[in-house]
């Protein structure tokens, strides 16, 4: 009995311990953005522009152009990235089913589960988590899910609307993908930027993490809490439940059929593990996907998050 006692204190100090080490330096600019978004109303569109068009390339190209990554890493993250969004468009398809959901809730209910928040949440959160070599592990990560919101995102929220041609130039208009082609490019060729040119892309890197998330906080300010309908309730509860229990048990299976270990498993854990992208109530508003339940389920994983991730990260860094 003080076997069990001693053991699940020490559960306890770890999960503590993680909780101190990441999530607070974490929520340090989160809280700072969700404050000023309240009481300034900082506005987040020019602050979305900085960071898609500044810092996001500028994070890219110089931890690609950094990492020590192998080529197998990078096709192991792409197959895997594959496999999951299979494996939860899947679930969110049953659920659909099963709680007879409308088709915008279905899409809706899809976003949550396919789209996470791995570039302004996921990056600085695996950097504290797991250092440089974590990072650049994600990197390739987020690069991929980049396109896939652009793309499979799309299709997801409104297929009756989709358009091939228009989600290829949506990713093509994003400089982070120019950025990665850059990045790998020179790697191949073995060629370096001038020292000039990549401390002033690695001075631009380092305030990505910091800005980032005060933009996400500043987004979670205006996040609106709706009074849901019974319906749209009942979706936001399937939501929750896959992008929080269900979505990390996906990401264990998807990497037992790649044979993905190490501290790659580790990272794509959870990365995949993350709450529910913000960027998804953008494509839920404009393709009419129910953005009252993705707005909630944004928020209430978002906040899940903080006590949920570090019992992860405890997990596959343990």
């Amino acid at each position: 009995m003080s076997l069990q006692k001693g053991w699940v204190e020490f559960m306890i100090q770890i999960v503590l311990s993680t909780l101190l080490s990441v999530i607070v330096p974490l929520s340090i600019p989160v809280i700072a953005g969700f404050l000023l978004g309240k009481f300034m109303k900082l506005e987040t569109k020019p602050l979305s522009t900085l960071y898609l068009y500044f810092l996001s390339p500028a994070m890219i190209l110089d931890t690609l152009l950094k990492a020590q990554l192998s080529w197998h890493d990078v096709a192991q993250t792409a197959a895997f990235s594959i496999l999951n969004l299979l494996l939860l468009w899947g679930i969110a398809q049953l659920a659909g089913k099963i709680f007879r959901l409308s088709t915008p809730e279905t899409a809706g209910l899809t976003l949550i589960s396919t789209l996470t928040n791995s570039a302004n949440y996921g990056l600085p959160l695996i950097l504290l988590a797991f250092g440089q070599l974590g990072l650049d592990k994600a990197s390739v990560y987020v690069v991929i899910q980049m396109i896939m919101v652009n793309t499979i995102g799309v299709y997801f929220a409104a297929r009756s609307e989709f358009s091939v041609q228009s989600a290829v130039k949506s990713v093509f208009s994003l400089p982070a993908i120019y950025a990665a082609l850059l990045a790998m490019g020179l790697r191949l060729l073995d060629w370096h930027l001038p020292l000039g040119i990549q401390s002033g892309v690695s001075m631009i890197a380092a305030a990505y993490s910091p800005v980032v998330l005060a933009i996400l906080g500043t987004q979670m300010a205006y996040v609106r809490i709706f009074k849901l309908e019974s319906s749209i309730k009942k979706a936001s509860y399937a939501g929750l439940t896959i992008r929080l229990l269900l979505s990390p048990l996906a990401a264990c299976l998807a990497m037992l059929i790649l044979g993905i270990s190490g501290l790659l498993f580790s990272v794509l854990f959870i990365l995949a593990s993350m709450p529910v992208a913000v960027n998804a109530v953008i494509l839920a508003e404009k393709f009419n996907a129910s953005p009252k339940l993705v707005s909630t389920c944004i928020l209430w994983s978002t906040l899940a998050s903080f006590l949920i991730l570090p019992i992860l990260i405890m997990l596959v860094a343990g």
